[in-house]
């Protein structure tokens, strides 16, 4: 039986914030950023049992983006809760880096 997601109104912040940081860069960008979301979502819904990173707290990369969507599992509900997408790649401001 596939699980139920249920995705926070934060994690749909990170989402659009992605896709708009995306076509900022490329036209149809954040539409393969989006696409990447909704693969791992499906994906989710058959195997949600990822690795537990931090509390109860599993993590499932994106494939090509720097991503990994943070969620939680009731086995009891069969629901996912996906609280953020958030990017796993941070660049400095070149003022913190050393000449």
């Amino acid at each position: 039986m596939a699980f139920s997601v249920r995705i926070s109104r934060e994690a749909r912040d990170d989402i659009q914030q992605a896709i708009l940081w995306y076509n900022g860069r490329r036209k149809g960008l954040g539409r393969n950023f989006f696409t990447a979301v909704q693969s791992a979502i499906l994906v989710l819904k058959i195997n949600p049992f990822f690795q537990i990173r931090y509390d109860n707290i599993r993590c499932l990369p994106l494939s090509k983006f720097p991503y990994m969507i943070h969620y939680t599992v009731d086995v009891v509900q069969q629901v996912i809760f996906i609280y953020a997408v958030l990017n796993t790649y941070r660049d400095t401001d070149a003022k913190d880096r050393v000449s």
